[in-house]
């Protein structure tokens, strides 16, 4: 591995972190950011994909519009795998556990937790890798 690769894979590593991140923090417009202005995002449940978004505008608004309901979102990301297809292309998966805190018309919170595998292509723009598109699988999903 050169030192080029290395580089690369640190900041790929920081792409999907930070993507957690603004989640988290709700930041939307720093998160729509990480992906390509072209970027697609589909979101899939139980195998199939139950909806897509296309572009900046379009990811920005859904994003934003999912995280209205929650109180608090946490994101702990595991482990990224990366496979580079030349220097500026390269497909990666990576897991997250999230967690959604509601809080219900009596004040009680309630929780939910995901299981969430990414499955990325991403692509160096003006020497920054970004997410050009994201296979958001939605693996399982327990409420409380």
């Amino acid at each position: 591995m050169n030192l080029q690769e290395v580089s690369d894979r640190l900041e790929l590593k920081e792409l999907v972190d930070l993507f957690s991140n603004y989640s988290d923090t709700k930041e939307n417009d720093k998160q729509v950011k990480l992906f390509t202005k072209d970027g697609k995002v589909n979101i899939i449940n139980d195998g199939q994909i139950t909806f897509v978004l296309r572009g900046r505008k379009e990811i920005f608004k859904a994003f934003s519009n999912s995280m209205e309901d929650y109180k608090s979102v946490f994101h702990m990301s595991g482990q990224q795998t990366i496979d580079f297809v030349d220097d500026t292309h390269a497909n990666g998966t990576a897991y997250n556990f999230v967690v959604l805190v509601k809080e219900n018309e009596d004040g009680l919170l309630t929780t939910s937790q995901e299981g969430v595998r990414y499955e990325d292509k991403y692509e160096k723009v003006n020497d920054k890798w970004l997410i050009a598109e994201r296979n958001s699988h939605f693996n399982w999903h327990l409420e409380k």
